[in-house]
C-alpha cells in the first residue's frame, strides 16, 4: 500500500474507542493496540519522534491499518487481549496461555460427586477455580473429605435403580467414609446439605459450616453421645486450623481482586490475589515479555484483563497501586492505608519474590536471556546510548607510595574476561600522584587498542571521584575518543557515580543488579591491582644480597624467604639448617658466601 493510501487511512479514522491493527507489506500482523480515541492514538505513531529504536522500526514497517470500533473501553480491552493471544504479533508483549489449570467440580447428578479435573464440560456441573496449583486442590479436597461423607463411586444413583436394589455398599461405607446412598441409607436432602456446605467452603466462607458443626456437637453432647461429639470437635479443629491459615486480611474484604506489578527493562511480573470472605483464595503471577518499552500502566491493564478472563473472575472491585483504565464496570481502588494497603503490599511481595525465583532459574536454564536482561537494565540505569557488553575498569594501587601500579579489568557480557586483564607499571610519573597515573594508564591502554585496531569498550569505569574522572577524560580527549566511549567515575563509597560535565552524581538503588556488577568490577580491579603491587614489592625485596650469591636463583631465594622470613636471618644460619631447606650443594654456596666475607 502506498504512503498516500496510509495517509488517507489516518485521516478517515474515527474519534471513537476501539482496537487498531498494523500490518506489513505481506499482510502479516505487526501490532495490536487499543485506544480511547482511535484517530488520536494511531496518528501519534506517525507524528511523534520515537526515542526507542524498536518503535521506529515498527512504524517504518506499517503498510496497512485496520481498526475495529467498539462500544466501551472494557470491550476494547477484551478484544485487544484476545487478538494479541490469537495472533501473537511481533511487537506486542507476550501473553502465554498454554496451561490447563485444575478445577474442583461438583457434578450435576442426583448425589453429586466432588473431584478435581482439568477439563471443564458444559453439562450444568459447577466448577470452582481454576486453581493455580494442584497442591491447593488436594488440600481442599482432603479437607472436604475429612469433614463430609461423600460417595466416590460413579454409579448412576437414580431413584428406581436404588429401589430395585441394583447396588451394594462398598468398602468406603464400612470404613465410615460414605453413608451408602446407593442402598438408600442416606436421603437426598441430607446429602445436599453437605454439598451446600462444600459450596460455601470453596467460596472461602467457613462461617456457616463452623456454626453447623458446633450446633451438632452440642446436641450430641447433650444426648450423651460423647464419642460422636468428639468426632465433630475434631472436624471443627480441622476447619478452624485451615481457616486460620487462609485468613490473612479483614473478613469484611470480600470478592475483591488485587493486582501489583514489578518490572525491569525486559519483563513485567504482575501478581494477582483473589479475596473472598477475607481469605486469599488464589494467588498467581503472570510474566510478560516487553517489546516496545511498555509502561507499567500498559502492562498492568493488559494483565488485569487477561488474568480476570483466565480465572473467570466476576469481582466488581479491584485494588491496584496506581490508576488504571479498565472501563466502566469495575471499581478501581488505590489503597493508602490499613488492611487494604497491607494486602496490596502482600501482593507486591509475591510479585518480587516470583521475579527473583524466575531470574535464578533463567540464569541456569537460559544464560543468554539472563545476560540480555542485565545488559538492557545497565543501559537504562546508567543512561547509556548502547548496552555495555564490554566494560573496562581502572584502579590505581599506590601503597605507601612505592612501586606505583595500575590495573585494568575487563568484563564482557557482565562477566569477568580474565585473559583481557592488564597491569601497568607507572612510567612517567614520579612519586604517588594518582591523577597523573590515571591519565598515563588510560592513554596507554587506548592508544594501544587503537594502534592494534582492537574493538573498544562501550563503558569505562574509573575507580575514584571527579578528579580521577577528569584525568582519564584528558587522555580520551587526546586520543579523540571523548564522547565515543561512555565513561563514569565511582566515588569511594560506591553509592555515587560521576559523569563528565555533570556536577550532580547519580545514585543507584543499593539492591540493583547494575550496582552489583559495578561493585564486582571495582572489587576485581582492586584485587588484581593489589596482587600485582604485592608481587612487585616482593620482587624488589628479593633484590637483596641473596640475589648476588653466585649459583643461587630466584626459586631458591623464595623457598628460603618462605621459611626464614628475612635475608638477615638467612645470613646467620648454620649449614645444617640451610641444608634442610635447599639441599647440600646450594646450602654450601650460601654458607660460604656469608662466612667468607
Amino acid at each position: 500500500m502506498s504512503h498516500t493510501a496510509l495517509e488517507i487511512q489516518l485521516k478517515t479514522l474515527p474519534n471513537l474507542p476501539g482496537v487498531y491493527q498494523y500490518f506489513d507489506v505481506n499482510g502479516k500482523i505487526l501490532y495490536v493496540g487499543k485506544a480511547k480515541n482511535l484517530k488520536k492514538r494511531v496518528t501519534s505513531y506517525f507524528t511523534k519522534n520515537h526515542d526507542y529504536g524498536k518503535t521506529k522500526v515498527l512504524v517504518k514497517k506499517i503498510a496497512d491499518i485496520k481498526h475495529i470500533v467498539v462500544e466501551t473501553e472494557t470491550d476494547a480491552l477484551l478484544l485487544e487481549n484476545n487478538l494479541i493471544k490469537k495472533h501473537q504479533p511481533r511487537y506486542n508483549v507476550m501473553l502465554k496461555d498454554d496451561k490447563s489449570y485444575p478445577w474442583i467440580c461438583i457434578k450435576k447428578e442426583r448425589f453429586p460427586r466432588v473431584f478435581s479435573t482439568r477439563r471443564v464440560i458444559k453439562d450444568g456441573s459447577e466448577y470452582f477455580g481454576p486453581y493455580t496449583s494442584m497442591k491447593t486442590v488436594s488440600t481442599l479436597l482432603d479437607l472436604i473429605r475429612g469433614l463430609f461423607m461423600l460417595r466416590t463411586c460413579n454409579y448412576d444413583l437414580s431413584q428406581d435403580k436404588i429401589e430395585a436394589g441394583k447396588y451394594k455398599v462398598c468398602l468406603e461405607y464400612h470404613l465410615g467414609n460414605c453413608k451408602g446412598p446407593c442402598e438408600g441409607y442416606e436421603t437426598e436432602e441430607s446429602y445436599h446439605g453437605n454439598i451446600e456446605s462444600i459450596r460455601e467452603i470453596l467460596k472461602g466462607n467457613f462461617k456457616s459450616s463452623l456454626s453447623h458443626f458446633k450446633t451438632q456437637m452440642k446436641t450430641l453432647a447433650e444426648d450423651m453421645q460423647f464419642e460422636e461429639a468428639q468426632k465433630i470437635k475434631e472436624k471443627i479443629d480441622v476447619l478452624e486450623n485451615y481457616q486460620a491459615k487462609s485468613t490473612v486480611v479483614n473478613p469484611k474484604i470480600s470478592n475483591v481482586d488485587v493486582f501489583t506489578i514489578v518490572s525491569d527493562e525486559s519483563y513485567g511480573y504482575v501478581n494477582f490475589l483473589q479475596l473472598s470472605y477475607g481469605s486469599i483464595i488464589r494467588s498467581h503471577t503472570l510474566e510478560i515479555k516487553k517489546k516496545l518499552q511498555e509502561s507499567d500502566k500498559e502492562l498492568l491493564e493488559l494483565a488485569i484483563t487477561e488474568i480476570r478472563q483466565r480465572f473467570h473472575s466476576k469481582s466488581k472491585e479491584i485494588y491496584v497501586p496506581f490508576k488504571v483504565e479498565l472501563g466502566e464496570n469495575i471499581k478501581v481502588t488505590i489503597p493508602k492505608l490499613g488492611d487494604k494497603k497491607h494486602i496490596l503490599e502482600l501482593s507486591l511481595r509475591n510479585a518480587k519474590y516470583f521475579r527473583l525465583e524466575q531470574l535464578k532459574q533463567v540464569k541456569i536454564v537460559d544464560p543468554d536471556r539472563h545476560t540480555n536482561r542485565i545488559m538492557a537494565q545497565m543501559k537504562a540505569d546508567l543512561r547509556l546510548t548502547e548496552e555495555p557488553r564490554h566494560i573496562e575498569c581502572f584502579d590505581n594501587s599506590n601503597i605507601q607510595g612505592t612501586n606505583p601500579v595500575a590495573a585494568c579489568v575487563v568484563f564482557k557480557n557482565g562477566k569477568p574476561s580474565k585473559k583481557d586483564y592488564r597491569h601497568f607499571n607507572i612510567k612517567t610519573v614520579e612519586g604517588p600522584d594518582d591523577f597523573a597515573s590515571m591519565e598515563e594508564v588510560v592513554f596507554r591502554r587506548y592508544k594501544r587498542m587503537l594502534g592494534e585496531k582492537q574493538s573498544l569498550p562501550q563503558l569505562i569505569i574509573i575507580d575514584g571521584g571527579k578528579g580521577q574522572l577528569s584525568s582519564a577524560l584528558k587522555s580520551l580527549e587526546a586520543l579523540d575518543l571523548r564522547g565515543k566511549i561512555a565513561i563514569i567515575g565511582i566515588a569511594k563509597r560506591l553509592e555515587e557515580l560521576f559523569y563528565p560535565d555533570d556536577p550532580i552524581p547519580l545514585y543507584l538503588d543499593k539492591k540493583s543488579e547494575t550496582l552489583k556488577i559495578i561493585q564486582q568490577l571495582r572489587n576485581e580491579a582492586h584485587r588484581f591491582g593489589i596482587e600485582h603491587h604485592r608481587n612487585r614489592r616482593s620482587k624488589s625485596a628479593l633484590n637483596t644480597e641473596l640475589e648476588t650469591i653466585p649459583g643461587i636463583g630466584e626459586k631458591t631465594i623464595v623457598e628460603l624467604l618462605k621459611v626464614f622470613k628475612s635475608a638477615k636471618r638467612i645470613a646467620n644460619l648454620k649449614l645444617d639448617e640451610l641444608e634442610d631447606v635447599v639441599g647440600k650443594s646450594r646450602a654450601e654456596k650460601i654458607y660460604k658466601y656469608y662466612h667468607n666475607q
